[in-house]
């Protein structure tokens, strides 16, 4: 069977479908699993009973059921859920949004490939033709977003500075200087995009820095994309004060249903422009007809009265929080002794350890854990968009390149320690 190049691109080999290859593949018999490499979150009891409840509530309520699971929705998404979401976002923050700035796609991953491929590629026109990039101001960024572009090479990635503390910790920034001046030299950017709180790392982008990138964004007439599936107002997977939500006209903020416990139900919110609205309920009617509704009538009134953001609030920070604190304190106690550091853990459900002393590629590294039933995600994937023609300095040389790992540490403590220790073990084995 021979396929199209947008076939070979998309389907050969790439860190996202290695990915979720070992979030469903089994191990070798006899062997434990330590799964901290997917993505999955965790099943937070009173969330899910929570769901439970509304879904109660739609059995019981006439054919409230037969209609939701026998009926399209607009390709836009359902029209009570997209009120409902302008009107909350209008009078909680502010923001001078309508049901016309709202779009429901499957999932922000699949908002994200129709984004992508909107504003970069080639551009035709009676002038001629030229391409656009997306630019990633924070690499290393999400592995997920590394093959989503339909034409090769119109990805760019910033490397990001990196701040070392003396608790063995460090903190990624933005390289703003080298952010400006690519801008200012290739011309060639069709939006920015970046994760908040950061997938892989854990790090939230601060207040300042989110506005300083829509300041930017606003320069060069391009829009901010704001992924923001881990953030706020829900799930709220950030344990830090210094980030609130924003939104501006220029600003594409993408939310999500999936870390708030609903992640099969692949709901993806987008709050944009009417025009990119309008341009993604197109898109989705072509590629999907419509999106899945269950997702958006379980949230809708949970939304409406306030309780999904308060359960947010309530459980849902706290349980990670929690749970981010013991292994952050996981990997101080194994890895005692060597020379290794932890990024801060601000956010999201992922801490990323760097083993300064590694002497094999992180790649490597990842296949020996697996032999032993550790499954993590090594951190090559995620320094992905090299532009050295455009003047940036090549990703492999950043000395975090192939020396991390992601790990996820949603599941059960007594597994995510026990991985934590194997991964230390081992690093002490391959350490120069």
């Amino acid at each position: 069977m021979e396929f199209s190049d947008f076939g070979k691109k998309l389907c050969g080999e790439s860190g996202i479908l290695k990915l979720m290859d070992d979030i469903g593949k089994p191990l070798p018999p006899g062997i434990k699993p330590y799964r901290l490499g997917g993505g999955n979150p965790a099943q937070i009891p009173e969330i899910s009973r929570m769901y439970r409840e509304e879904m109660e509530k739609l059995l019981n309520d006439g054919n409230a059921f037969e209609s939701l699971i026998g009926l399209y929705d607009s390709p836009q998404g359902r029209v009570s859920f997209i009120e409902t979401i302008a009107s909350f976002f209008s009078k909680t923050y502010g923001w001078n949004i309508t049901a016309e700035n709202i779009a429901v796609c499957n999932g922000s991953q699949s908002a994200c490939f129709y984004l992508f491929n909107l504003l970069s590629g080639t551009f035709s026109s009676s002038n001629g033709k030229k391409t656009k990039k997306i630019i990633f101001p924070l690499a290393p960024e999400y592995i997920g977003y590394a093959d989503q572009g339909i034409e090769r090479e119109t990805f760019v990635a910033i490397p990001a500075d990196f701040e070392e503390y003396d608790n063995h910790t460090f903190k990624y920034h933005v390289n703003f200087p080298l952010l400006e001046d690519y801008l200012e030299k290739n011309q060639n950017a069709g939006c920015l995009c970046v994760t908040r709180p950061t997938n892989p790392t854990g790090n939230v982008l601060t207040d300042s820095e989110i506005k300083k990138l829509s300041s930017l964004a606003k320069k060069y007439g391009i829009p901010l994309i704001i992924d923001n599936a881990y953030g706020l107002p829900w799930p709220n997977i950030i344990f830090t004060d210094d980030a609130t939500p924003y939104y501006d006209e220029n600003v594409i903020l993408s939310m999500s249903l999936s870390k708030i416990g609903l992640p099969s139900l692949r709901t993806g919110i987008i709050i944009a422009s009417k025009e990119i609205i309008k341009a993604l309920g197109n898109l989705n009617a072509i590629a999907a007809l419509a999106s899945g509704s269950v997702g958006q009538a379980l949230a809708e009134p949970l939304i409406k009265s306030g309780r999904l953001v308060q359960m947010a609030k309530d459980y849902v920070r706290p349980f990670y929080e929690t749970k981010a604190k013991k292994a952050v304190n996981a990997f101080h106690k194994y890895f005692a002794g060597t020379d290794y550091a932890v990024h801060l853990s601000e956010g999201s459900i992922f801490q990323w350890i760097l083993m300064k002393n590694l002497k094999i590629p992180a790649k490597e590294f990842y296949a020996e854990l697996k032999k032993q039933g550790v499954v993590t995600v090594p951190g090559e994937y995620f320094f992905f968009g090299n532009d050295i023609q455009g003047g940036l300095p090549p990703l492999e040389k950043h000395p975090h390149y192939d020396k991390c790992l992601r790990i996820n540490y949603a599941g059960p403590e007594d597994e995510v320690e026990e991985g934590i220790r194997i991964i230390a073990e081992n690093y002490r084995k391959f350490s120069k």
